[in-house]
């Protein structure tokens, strides 16, 4: 059994702690010495991708405290029980078996009186052989055409992660001939959401998917009533254009107004759900069942990797455990992610949920206080979008952010133009690599306004291209990272309690069961 305690009651941690002094990052990069950091300082990944950190502020002191650190906390240890079945998710009393749909780690785990990764796979399988009747017309709509759009209704994990993954593969697809259908996503509860979407989309022709997996989800059953509404008035029958992604057990399920239902479970928190079924089903539907299945296979591989015990070899561990040095010893408050690629648009905003939602927690998995910081307020945009942005604060501001960059060398379409002797794809490339070492070493000038003070560490993610399986292992990078960083802050990362209170108080707004300042609010917005 691992060993669960505090991160302020670790020998090595004490120790890490002790090396407050962070290295010269301008020295460390400088000259022939710098070039062969950059080689040494550079992490394997699954699917060709590469964790390069020699823009951190880390030194060969600093690698050897974060092993011991890895081994007193017991990270792999901590991991492999969570693969293993054991119940890590202690608020809530549940498994966390977002791995296992992916691949089986390591023993059968056995749940509800099934064996889950037999489970995992025949969803995967169902929703394959649903996707490929709607591909060949053999469902179709009452017309007996077929559907040209998938329409996803969720919000958080049910919309922000599958969201993300199909705006980073859309135009791999394309350009690789494995446009299936176009998909739009509806999550907020603001009319306009919905009615945006719906203005843009062909409704006779196309396919809703309701994920909820209670089945009670206040927004997303809102929307579905609004869309049933809107196929109704054009004439047509919201069951023969609707399928739910939900669990076993609730009111969706078995439902005769769906086409079919899909399944998940409670050990598959929303935020961790994209290789589910609530991905699945949109991304199969949108690219085809052997996308999503190549996407999944990208997610093992990194898996696989993130279950090693050798810090140095290990990525997301050693990514995490960089990040505890950073925020616990040197006091920095955020990370900016910034993707140099387009089609990663929207995986920013995946990681505030999944990073934010896992590990903004002030408890230990115990509900006891910490005494420590824990998870970092995330945030960014892709690249060179954010340098016209907020890089002046990254850049110039009182506050050291720490940075994620991720960049490819190829783009996806394989277009490009040849200006003043260099391509768009060349240029993406230059602009990250020049960001890497401007913050890192600054530059001296005599007009303080023109100074920079450098000393801003980074790490790259970087591979040949984006593709479905470099997706999954991008995904699984950071949701092991987030993993690893609550294993080490002895937190709960799998429940998300602090999203609940809105939710109580707006129920009772809208049942009028209000008084005081809360029905003063309430009154302004017309409730």
């Amino acid at each position: 059994m691992a060993n669960w305690q505090n991160l302020d009651t670790l020998a090595a941690y004490q120790a890490l702690a002790e090396m407050k002094k962070p290295i010269d990052l301008k020295e460390a990069l400088a000259g022939e010495k710098g070039g062969k950091r950059v080689a040494e300082y550079c992490v394997p990944m699954a699917c060709g991708l590469k964790y390069v950190y020699a823009a951190k502020q880390v030194d060969e002191a600093v690698l050897e405290a974060l092993e011991k650190l890895a081994e007193e906390a017991g990270l792999a240890e901590k991991f492999a029980e969570l693969y293993n079945g054991a119940m890590i998710n202690t608020g809530e009393k549940r498994l966390v078996l977002h791995h296992l749909t992916r691949g089986q780690l390591g023993e059968d785990v056995m749940a509800d009186g099934v064996n889950k990764r037999e489970f995992y796979v025949r969803q995967q399988e169902r929703i394959a052989e649903f996707a490929g009747k709607v591909h060949r017309g053999e469902i179709t709509n009452a017309a007996g055409e077929k559907f040209t759009t998938v329409v996803q209704i969720g919000i958080g994990g049910s919309d922000l992660g599958p969201r993300a993954m199909y705006l980073a593969l859309e135009n791999w697809a394309k350009a690789n001939g494995a446009m299936k259908m176009q998909a739009k996503f509806i999550s907020n509860v603001d009319p306009d959401d919905a009615a945006g979407v719906l203005d843009t989309v062909d409704a006779a022709h196309a396919i809703f998917i309701l994920v909820s997996k209670s089945g009670t989800t206040l927004e997303t059953l809102t929307n579905e009533s609004f869309v049933k509404d809107a196929l109704k008035k054009a004439g047509l029958d919201p069951a023969k254009h609707m399928i739910a992604v939900t669990s076993e057990t609730s009111p969706l399920a078995g439902n005769s107004d769906y086409l079919d239902a899909f399944f998940m479970d409670d050990y598959i928190g929303g935020r961790y759900s994209s290789t589910s079924a609530v991905g699945g089903a949109v991304l199969s539907l949108a690219f085809g069942p052997e996308v999503f299945a190549r996407f999944l296979d990208g997610a093992a591989a990194m898996d696989k990797l993130a279950a090693g015990k050798d810090l140095r070899k290990n990525a997301p561990m050693l990514d995490a455990l960089i990040g505890v040095y950073e925020r616990n010893v040197l006091g920095y408050p955020s990370t900016a992610v910034l993707p140099y690629s387009q089609a990663l648009s929207r995986f920013p905003a995946h990681l505030q949920q999944a990073d934010m939602e896992s590990n903004g927690k002030s408890v230990n998995r115990y509900g006891e206080p910490v005494n420590y910081p824990t998870g970092p307020v995330i945030f960014g945009e892709p690249g060179t979008n954010g340098q016209h942005s907020f890089y002046q604060l990254l850049h110039q501001g009182t506050d050291i952010i720490p940075l994620q960059f991720v960049g490819f060398r190829k783009s996806q379409f394989g277009l490009d133009v040849v200006i003043q002797g260099s391509t768009s794809q060349q240029k993406l490339g230059a602009n990250v690599a020049a960001q890497i070492i401007a913050f890192a070493c600054g530059k001296e000038d005599e007009n303080r306004n023109k100074y920079f003070e450098g000393g801003r560490p980074s790490s790259i993610i970087v591979g040949d291209q984006l593709t479905p399986e470099s997706l999954g292992a991008l995904l699984s990078h950071f949701e092991n990272k987030i993993m690893f960083q609550g294993f080490a802050w002895n937190l709960n990362s799998f429940d998300q309690e602090g999203v609940q209170l809105g939710k109580v108080l707006a129920k009772k707004v809208l049942a009028h069961d209000t008084d005081g300042a809360l029905k003063a609010f309430s009154d302004m917005l017309d409730i």
